[in-house]
């Protein structure tokens, strides 16, 4: 068939690729995707492509810009081998926190990643969570943006916690926490916060909402280096809450997260698999739920032709 669907992945994440060919019932494409010893990529796709529908499933995470480079080099080669359609599948959208001026000469370099992905040879792109919606409106092609929200929602549905409250990590994330409270069934609290410069550095500043005696689950977009949870944290402590759950679709884990995740007292952190994980970093009270089904379920149905918001009504 001239439309055949195909998978393809970079090195970012091949064990979610695999996962998303097993729920789609085929074999991962084949593709060359190395580094020179000069540090220059090389790909070459190993079967014909001709007038398929191509898939390449490359989260822009760590190293950053080197997955970013095997995405955009995988669109290219996809392209000048007469690919019919090229969907990115982009997991993770990397750079997507540069996403405005918020200070005097800076860039917005979500805009340019947007445009690079474009210029490579994307026609769609199909991503989950981004940090902020307009990242969408940067693309001058469809773009396809899932939520993870289901999922967490459904991990706590389960757990039968009572006493159940949700609550951001800042103001910036409270449409997504009031998703999260709705879907549970729960109230909302908000803690507000500061961001300080350009360091890893938040200052909070006060929580609005009542939390006393209650199970608390802080929701976010990612958990980068965790000094945000750590904020979110302190100013829950002294409202006696019972347990704290967090949970987040993107995690990231740099630098000292883990360390601090490990000795925060968090009973419990709940992520998706939109990145790697490190064995390393694998704490007991992490837990990782796969979304390569909401993956997959969306490539069959770009592939088809069929509705991707009826996979959230």
């Amino acid at each position: 068939m001239a439309d055949e669907l195909r998978v393809f992945s970079g090195n970012a994440h091949l064990s979610l690729a695999s996962a998303v060919c097993s729920y789609l019932g085929i074999p991962l494409g084949k593709a060359e995707v190395f580094q020179f010893s000069n540090e220059n990529i090389f790909v070459r796709i190993l079967e014909n492509i001709r007038g398929r529908d191509v898939f390449i499933i490359q989260p822009i995470c760590s190293p950053v810009n080197q997955n970013l480079m095997e995405l955009l080099i995988m669109l290219d080669a996809t392209k000048r081998a007469s690919a019919g359609r090229i969907t990115a599948v982009v997991p993770y959208y990397g750079y997507g926190r540069t996403d405005k001026k918020d200070q005097p000469r800076v860039p917005i370099t979500a805009r340019l990643v947007a445009d690079l992905v474009t210029v490579a040879g994307a026609n769609r792109v199909l991503t989950v969570d981004l940090h902020a919606g307009q990242i969408q409106g940067f693309f001058n092609i469809p773009v396809d943006e899932l939520s993870a929200l289901s999922l967490l929602a459904s991990y706590f549905k389960k757990k039968n916690l009572f006493d159940l409250v949700v609550t951001s990590a800042d103001v910036g994330g409270v449409k997504r926490a009031r998703d999260l409270s709705e879907k549970l069934g729960c109230p909302l609290a908000i803690i507000a916060k500061r961001r300080m410069g350009n360091a890893d550095k938040t200052e909070t500043l006060t929580l609005i909402g009542e939390v006393k005696g209650k199970n608390v689950v802080v929701v976010d977009d990612e958990i980068d280096t965790a000094s945000s949870f750590l904020g979110v944290l302190d100013i829950l402590r002294p409202h006696d809450v019972q347990d704290i759950y967090a949970c987040c679709t993107h995690p990231i884990f740099s630098g000292p997260a883990v360390s601090r995740i490990s000795q925060s007292g968090v009973k419990e952190v709940v992520v998706t698999d939109t990145v790697p994980i490190p064995q390393d970093k694998m704490l007991s009270q992490i837990t990782v739920l796969s979304i390569a089904s909401l993956l997959g379920e969306a490539i069959h149905r770009i592939h088809t032709g069929l509705s991707i918001g009826a996979m959230f009504e």
